[in-house]
Formats: structure tokens, C-alpha cells, sequence
């Protein structure tokens, strides 16, 4: 996940601190049934198998790695702890790591066939990573990305817990309309969108956890106070076990 910044539509100044949750980022966001499943549409729907593929926003580097046993690939992110959680996943030495923002990637034009960003738009100034995401594919590439859609947020587990947690992420995430536009913007002929719904359980230990880890990046962006309150009456208040939806939009843009 790109760390870089949070776009001036968010209600909060502050930015998401992705170095501070480097070290226990897998833990708390593990490889489940559902992130196969979106890996396997990104890989479809982007047609990354064989190709010479970017990933923008890599954080800790799964997506790569578990790419990289396909296509030729290299991976970028704005956190340095992040990139370094990656290397050490990567024993085989596949991936080309690089520390970069996504509005300046080091690579010259038309460099690579595909680009892949999963769960990261919403932290980037779009227009102009979206740019530079066109800037370096080819004639005929391919840009595909998975954001959570609005319904994503219509009940999720953690609202009623922090009341302001809803409204700041509505601010972060596009809408589809918005998303397709920012894209044709950056260069982008073509767009499809397409959803994927995906259903979660959790234990509620394993909520708890990743409540008191600060799981998301939103745990950044709203009032101390607020985040200490909700932590009480989850400790108080959650069901077992924790189960909720996953809503996935999915983003294929062409050159």
C-alpha cells in the first residue's frame, strides 16, 4: 500500500503512518480465501500473467511476490519500512524494489506492459499518479486496480464503533463515476468497472487485534479520544465472531 499522502478532500491534516505499521502489517492483514480471490481477478482482468508488470503502492510486498511466480515485475512504495518487509519476503530475488512516490516513478516511458494498484488509490493524488501510471506503459497498456466501492462502507464493522470512521473514508475512496473520470483524465482511453463482493468472519480475539494494532489506515485520521472510546466498547460490545462484507471495485483502464 502506498504511504504517501492523503488527498485534500479528507476532513483530517494528519497522514496515515504506514512506517509505524510495517512490522506488523501481514499479522494484522494475513493472505485469506478473499485477497486470492481479488488477486486472481486482478491477474484476469488486468491480463498480467507473462507480462512486464509495475506495482504501484506495494507495501509489504505480497501482491508482488505472489505476481512475480508469473510475470516479470517490479514494485514501488513511498515507505521505506515497507520496502524492507518486502525484501525479505522476496528470498528469490524476483521483484525490482523500488522507494518511489507514485506521482514520480522512476522508470522512463513506455517501460512496462501492465500496471497493478490494490487498496492504494485513496492515499495517492490521483490525477496525477494516474498520469504517471500512463506515462510509463506502453501504446497498448494496461492499468488494473481494486478499491473498495461506496457500498463498501454502508455497514461495516467498525461504524458504529467510531462514528467519524465512515465519513473520512468516503472522502478517501472514489466513487465510480469519479474514478473512471480521473482516469480518462490521466490519458486513458478506455475504462471498464466491474464490482466484487466478498463476505469475511473473523474471531472476535482476532478483531480485537487488529482494532488495537490499528489495522487501516483511517485509525490515523480520527481523534484520539474517539479511537480510545470505540476501543472500550469493542472490548465490551463485539459479537463472536466479527462478520461483515467486503465490496471491491474493480478498475481496468487501456491505453
Amino acid at each position: 500500500m502506498q504511504s504517501r499522502r492523503v488527498p485534500s478532500r479528507a476532513t483530517s491534516s494528519r497522514s496515515p503512518d504506514f512506517g509505524a505499521r510495517a512490522a506488523r502489517y501481514d499479522e494484522l492483514r494475513p493472505v485469506d480465501d478473499n485477497w486470492l480471490e481479488l488477486f486472481g481477478v486482478l491477474v484476469r482482468d488486468g491480463d498480467l500473467r507473462g507480462r512486464r508488470v509495475l506495482e504501484i503502492g506495494c507495501g509489504t510486498g505480497t501482491l508482488a511476490v505472489a505476481l512475480a511466480e508469473q510475470a516479470r515485475v517490479w514494485a514501488v512504495d513511498a515507505s521505506q519500512e515497507m520496502l524492507d518487509v518486502a525484501r525479505r519476503r522476496d528470498v528469490d530475488g524476483r521483484v525490482g524494489w523500488r522507494a518511489a512516490d507514485a506521482v514520480a516513478l522512476p522508470f522512463r516511458d513506455g517501460w512496462f506492459e501492465r500496471a497493478v494498484m490494490r487498496a492504494v488509490v485513496h492515499l495517492l493524488d490521483r490525477p496525477r499518479a494516474f498520469a504517471e501510471a500512463r506515462r510509463v506503459l506502453r501504446a497498448d497498456g494496461r492499468l488494473v486496480l481494486a478499491s473498495f466501492d461506496p457500498a463498501h462502507f454502508d455497514r461495516y464493522w467498525l461504524n458504529d464503533l467510531f462514528p467519524s470512521l465512515e465519513r473520512i473514508d468516503r472522502t478517501r475512496f472514489p466513487a465510480p463515476e469519479a474514478l473512471a473520470s480521473e482516469l480518462r483524465a490521466a490519458g486513458f482511453a478506455g475504462v471498464e468497472l466491474t464490482r466484487l463482493s466478498q463476505r469475511a468472519e473473523i474471531s472476535r480475539d482476532v478483531a480485537l487485534s487488529k482494532i488495537r494494532g490499528k489495522h487501516i489506515s483511517t485509525f490515523d485520521l480520527i481523534d484520539g479520544a474517539e479511537y480510545d472510546a470505540g476501543l472500550i466498547r469493542a472490548e465490551r460490545e463485539l459479537p463472536e465472531p466479527v462478520r461483515y462484507s467486503l465490496e471491491w471495485l474493480i478498475a481496468v483502464a487501456t491505453a
